[in-house]
């Protein structure tokens, strides 16, 4: 899978998470000069607390676009640290 944004592939694993129809990607899988921290969080009832990336490409800023679960509740295990996109940020095979 991809995940593109701004004509760039941002992140590329064969081996994501599919959770509520959201591909999760392997941290090791983003390509990290693309993600900058941001001080959104916001709170998933069975997730647990989600931490935010602005993602960056050009010059431009895509807010919030991705998140991910730097800890996560017992059910949510397999998907702690991977990333998922939203907001325009198209992920593809």
């Amino acid at each position: 899978m991809k995940a593109i944004w701004n004509n760039t592939i941002i992140a590329e694993s064969n081996d994501t998470k599919v959770v509520e129809n959201n591909h999760y990607f392997p941290q090791e899988s983003i390509k990290s000069e693309y993600f900058k921290p941001s001080d959104t969080t916001s709170r998933c009832p069975w997730k647990g607390e989600a931490s935010y990336y602005n993602v960056e490409v050009d010059g431009e800023i895509n807010k919030d676009s991705a998140w991910y679960y730097p800890q996560t509740s017992h059910a949510a295990k397999p998907i702690k640290n991977y990333v998922a996109f939203w907001k325009e940020i198209k992920v593809v095979e």
